[in-house]
């Protein structure tokens, strides 16, 4: 059977989903910011961040 949950708990979860949509967006965008080698060093790919930034990637 499969677990119900309140009005207030589904709102709260769709919150913090969003909220942390938007943050990996944003932190996307700053990375976008730094070059390459400080990216690899870091263990980053461009590719991989252009592809996950979003909108923040053409700011």
């Amino acid at each position: 059977m499969a677990k119900k949950t309140g009005f207030f708990a589904n709102a709260f979860d769709a919150l913090v989903t969003a909220r942390q949509r938007q943050a990996t967006r944003y932190v996307n965008g700053v990375l976008l910011t730094m070059d390459d080698a400080t990216l690899k060093q870091y263990g980053y790919d461009r590719k991989n961040l252009e592809k996950n930034a979003g909108f923040a990637a053409y700011l």
